[in-house]
């Protein structure tokens, strides 16, 4: 995989060096709110190789985000296949991210976004890039409107991959994003 650079950010693949941040990022109280389960460090270090053997085969996944200024790895964004047929069709792509909190609320997040709608929809010739969180997770929300995606209620789901232990987290909310939509939001921004 290429490395997708931005002002602040280099989007790569995982190493060695970043599996101390990815169990972090993983078992966090505040990072996982909105997840039914925290890893442990045998699970992070295999999701991570999930993570890594993908990317290689596929060109492209959820990514390492590194601060271009100081190479410190922050948590991670990327476009994947969302994997949840039938809810979604087989070849749904979704665009998610996980950060550390102390990198929360500085734009990160969003910037890297923009990177991935970019590749998506201009070397993966993708038609759409989808995104959904549980149904009050307003910080992933507020960056799915930031990057253009829009709210398709009658989209909306239970996630069928959250246990019955949890149905606070059972309920996500869908927002898409189609090349053309984002072709004009492009040139209404020049």
């Amino acid at each position: 995989m290429r490395a997708l650079r931005t002002q602040r950010l280099i989007l790569r693949n995982w190493e060695d060096r970043d599996r101390e941040l990815f169990f972090r990022i993983n078992s966090d109280d505040a990072v996982m709110t909105f997840f039914p389960f925290r890893r442990s460090r045998q699970e992070a270090d295999d999701f991570m190789e999930r993570l890594r053997a993908r990317i290689a085969a596929q060109g492209y996944g959820f990514t390492a985000l590194e601060l271009a200024a100081t190479g410190q790895a922050i948590g991670f964004a990327g476009l994947n296949p969302a994997g949840l047929e039938p809810v979604l069709p087989a070849d749904t792509i979704e665009i998610g991210w996980r950060l550390a909190p102390e990198f929360w609320g500085k734009g990160l997040v969003t910037e890297a976004g923009e990177a991935l709608l970019a590749f998506g929809f201009e070397e993966l010739d993708l038609d759409e890039v989808v995104s959904f969180a549980v149904w009050n997770n307003d910080r992933s929300t507020a960056v799915m409107r930031r990057l253009g995606m829009r709210p398709d209620a009658a989209r909306d789901f239970d996630h069928p991959k959250v246990p019955d232990t949890h149905p606070h987290l059972k309920r996500h909310i869908f927002y898409g994003l189609t090349r053309s939509a984002w072709r004009e939001r492009k040139k209404a921004a020049r």
